[in-house]
């Protein structure tokens, strides 16, 4: 006890206790008191409280303000600490990064790329061409990867909303296996019609969605839908006839019949009778007479569609202006089979050479339902010597001629050049022009009734689209050829100058023999068509 009360009575030793602890120990004993604690107590006191008897409890100790105020100061020094302690924590991480950023920059080491989520890029087309390989290790502004996704149209589903953009699913069938993803584009690049009146290939409601849902895409899809339709897309091309004049754009006359109640038959014969929305030749009908015009009438009420009627025109060839961004390719088709579809049974085509009058064709076309990035004007060279513009084509196109892969990788540029200004806000130096082909190649002829069969092999001599009129090629007489093979040359050579329209240049003197045996050749084969078109 003794020793207690000194521990008790050490200044330094109270002065460490928490505070309020052992408080009754620290209170000085009451005044006027002369008990000792140690003493024990009296007979004359246990009588007055015997043992059953409770003992009354201490009073209560008064409450000390100055042990409060000592805990609350306490308790907002612990916080200002615990602050203190944060905040020099947070500055040393600081030090820290800036010494280590500070000493990636002086050992020249680049700092580490921020992986950006990839765009994705919704191309609609047949399987039959693998877009993601024209895609593969390109980027957008060399920061964004691009993901490409492929469907046909019968191959997705979608759901679009008002904030939350489009959604879509696909189901591809991919060697055997059906490969189901459902993603959100950021682009989409359309190869495919969007609407034909076969049953079950009506997909405007698609092109409706991604429209709906905010998607970027080339065509831009009001283009694409207003497509859907080819007497809509007509006459657009009549406000160009009545602009341009028809000289500078010669567009074939067409009647517009809403039903056929309305299809009376009246002018000349022949007449090529359109049924509806068609592609590729369908629903076209050569009509000869009065009668069969009537006969014709009656498919069509079968039909429940409108129909169109426009002259035949008794052709040599066809021509196809077609454009991708910057870029212009003409080519001519010339049937071979004797059938009067130029895209039907044995046909030659050859690339031509691009000029003025072409140009300004497919670049007023150009201008329809605010802007084609790519498009292609379709016309007949009749026999009379006058060109008939017939129909005019969008991003849904086939690529025909010898440089498809060429055509591939310009949409490729294209698209690249429209994900970067319309996603990005960048604009990238526009994709380049077409390169330079001059060749004298060997011929084939196609027995494929699709245009873009038929071009494989087709021969082919012609310039740079961007090549200045005053350089194109102009048809001119067949020049002689000199060295072995010029005996061979037919006589009747003269009939083919009309065809092609690619002769230009008289040959120079100094032409190598493979040179000259291989125009040789291809002017043969030109002689050859020329006598099955007349």
């Amino acid at each position: 006890m003794n020793y207690l009360r000194r521990r008790l009575s050490d200044s330094s030793f109270v002065a460490n206790l928490p505070n309020g602890y052992m408080m009754d120990l620290q209170r000085p004993p009451p005044t006027g008191s002369s008990t000792s604690t140690s003493s024990p107590a009296s007979p004359a006191t246990e009588r007055r409280n015997p043992p059953g008897s409770l003992a009354a409890p201490p009073p209560a100790p008064a409450p000390n303000p100055s042990s409060f105020l000592s805990s609350f100061s306490s308790v907002v020094k612990s916080a200002q600490m615990a602050q203190n302690v944060a905040a020099a924590a947070h500055a040393k991480s600081a030090a820290a990064a800036a010494s280590a950023e500070g000493a990636s920059a002086g050992s020249g080491q680049p700092p580490k790329p921020v992986i950006r989520k990839p765009k994705i890029l919704l191309v609609i087309d047949d399987q039959h061409t693998d877009w993601a390989k024209y895609f593969r290790g390109k980027k957008l502004n060399g920061e964004y990867e691009i993901r490409v996704e492929q469907a046909e149209f019968s191959e997705i589903n979608l759901a679009a909303y008002v904030t939350s953009g489009c959604t879509v699913d696909m189901q591809v069938t991919k060697g055997g296996s059906k490969v189901v993803r459902s993603f959100k584009p950021d682009f989409v690049l359309i190869r495919q019609h969007a609407y034909s009146m076969i049953p079950g290939e009506d997909f405007r409601n698609l092109v409706i969605g991604l429209h709906f849902g905010g998607v970027a895409s080339i065509n831009s899809l009001y283009s694409i839908y207003n497509f859907c339709s080819k007497p809509w897309v007509f006459s657009q091309m009549i406000k160009l006839y009545h602009s341009l004049g028809p000289e500078k754009f010669p567009l074939n006359e067409q009647t517009f019949f809403p039903g056929h109640a309305q299809m009376t038959p009246s002018g000349s014969y022949p007449v090529v009778v359109k049924m509806g929305h068609a592609h590729a030749g369908m629903g076209k009908i050569k009509v000869e007479t009065q009668q069969d015009f009537q006969d014709i009438t009656s498919v069509v009420a079968l039909a429940s569609t409108y129909a169109t009627s426009e002259p035949y025109v008794l052709s040599k060839y066809d021509i196809r202006i077609q454009k991708i961004g910057n870029n212009y390719k003409a080519y001519m088709r010339t049937s071979i089979s004797g059938n009067w579809k130029a895209n039907t049974g044995s046909a030659m085509l050859e690339q031509i050479a691009m000029t003025d009058r072409y140009r300004l064709w497919v670049d007023s076309c150009s201008e329809m339902f605010g802007g084609l990035d790519i498009c292609a004007v379709k016309a007949v060279h009749g026999k009379d010597g006058n060109d008939y513009i017939i129909e005019v084509m969008d991003s849904s196109m086939p690529l025909i001629g010898e440089h498809v892969e060429e055509d591939k990788q310009l949409i490729t540029d294209l698209v690249l050049h429209k994900m970067a200004l319309m996603l990005l806000g960048v604009s990238l130096p526009p994709p380049p022009s077409a390169k330079v082909h001059k060749c004298y190649c060997r011929g084939h002829r196609s027995a494929s009734a699709s245009p873009s069969q038929s071009a494989h092999g087709s021969p082919q001599r012609a310039r740079s689209a961007t090549t200045s009129p005053s350089q194109a090629f102009q048809p001119g007489p067949i020049p002689a050829v000199s060295g072995p093979g010029a005996q061979k040359q037919s006589p009747q050579l003269n009939k083919s100058q009309s065809l092609t329209n690619t002769f230009t240049e008289t040959l120079k003197s100094n032409l190598t023999d493979d040179e000259a045996k291989a125009e040789t050749i291809r002017s043969l084969r030109q002689s050859f068509a020329s006598l099955f078109s007349d």
